[in-house]
């Protein structure tokens, strides 16, 4: 794995929203691992005792047997990346990466500083500059020894939890670095935390895991992600 270099290329011709992650590796001082190990032992004891989160398969074994992927969920609610960042071990997080909203993940400094410190997040404007943090995306996936993407393909929360039409920034992801994805499903976020509430209910939450399948165009992936999504919804 390439070395941190404040003063490359990469560094200095980043936008300052991205500037805390780099190109080719996320920077760990101390202070990054304190702050990561207690929002770790903080989540462990939300989703263990506030909200008991069972998930299907293992998470462990598929990261071991696979460096590189893109995680693709359905979103219902805010819950959803910590979520699935839970139901990680912490082993792993140093390679996880999730992409999320600027305009709601990095609007304000506290907001700002939780994401990045916290989330590992690569704030993605959807009103304008969409293509740097695409960029972003693709090299990490190319460059990165192990890298983990969580992506929301619908790209917003759907309301009601049918499955909006996905946008096509997942699939240029995967095809454009030739990484494969990983189906997950999150059954039961939008009665926890739906959209308009400050703060998440107590309750149960299950995450399922799914086939892995490889690059495609993104008709083809949501096709494939429906059919099996429809399949968990009806057990």
């Amino acid at each position: 794995m390439k070395d941190w270099n404040y003063d490359n290329e990469q560094w200095t011709e980043l936008p300052t929203y991205l500037r805390h992650l780099p190109l080719f590796t996320r920077h760990y001082d101390l202070t990054s691992f304190i702050l990561s190990s207690l929002w770790a032992l903080c989540l462990k004891a939300i989703f263990t005792f506030y909200i008991r989160l069972k998930t299907s398969g293992s998470l462990k074994e598929t990261f071991k047997k696979n460096k590189k992927l893109i995680l693709i969920c359905n979103h219902t609610s805010h819950l959803d990346a910590v979520a699935i960042s839970a139901a990680i071990p912490f082993r792993f997080w140093r390679n996880l990466y999730i992409t999320a909203a600027k305009d709601y993940w990095f609007r304000n400094h506290l907001f700002t500083w939780f994401s990045k410190h916290c989330l590992g997040a690569i704030p993605v404007d959807r009103k304008k500059n969409k293509m740097e943090a695409l960029k972003l995306c693709v090299n990490l996936l190319k460059d990165l020894d192990s890298i983990w993407l969580i992506v929301f393909p619908e790209g917003t929360r759907s309301r009601n939890g049918n499955i909006k039409n996905f946008k096509k920034g997942v699939s240029l992801f995967a095809r454009q670095s030739e990484t494969p994805l990983l189906f997950l499903y999150l059954d039961g976020t939008i009665p926890l935390w739906p959209k308009g509430r400050l703060v998440p209910k107590p309750g149960r939450l299950h995450l399922h895991l799914g086939p892995i399948v490889p690059p495609g165009p993104i008709e083809e992936i949501q096709e494939k992600y429906t059919k099996w999504s429809q399949s968990i919804t009806k057990l």
